[in-house]
């Protein structure tokens, strides 16, 4: 599983790990039903610890991502993706209300923000 890790990024390194196996099963990557590496095996292929990845999958599987059976290994569990992109929506409302009020504190234009949003878009493709 090709996971990539950054020391430098800021971000937790099991948080890197969750996002990264979670963007591959909203991505149908991995999908339902699909055994993940053991937690010893991906530790040594990400050179981090092992209490790091266990807590990678700990947190995957409160999130409803995957699920761990005792003695056999930790599945991709079955998923609802709209029910995901919803929650994502939620997300990125949130975070743009922040935004506005930020910009509406500061008088930022709207067409401001746009300009940034196009921008930033742009860069992702």
């Amino acid at each position: 599983m090709d996971i990539i890790i950054s020391n430098s990024s800021g971000i937790p390194i099991y948080e890197q790990i969750k996002e990264q196996i979670k963007d591959k099963i909203i991505n149908n990557e991995l999908v339902s039903g699909e055994l993940l590496p053991s937690i010893r095996s991906l530790a040594r292929d990400l050179r981090c610890s092992v209490i790091t990845t266990k807590n990678a999958y700990e947190e995957l599987e409160k999130e409803g991502y995957v699920k761990t059976i005792p003695a056999k290994g930790t599945y991709v569990n079955n998923i609802n993706v709209e029910l995901i992109r919803e929650e994502q929506l939620k997300k990125v409302e949130s975070l743009l209300e922040k935004v506005v009020n930020i910009a509406t504190i500061n008088k930022i234009k709207k067409k401001e923000i746009m300009d940034i949003l196009n921008i930033l878009f742009e860069e992702e493709k």
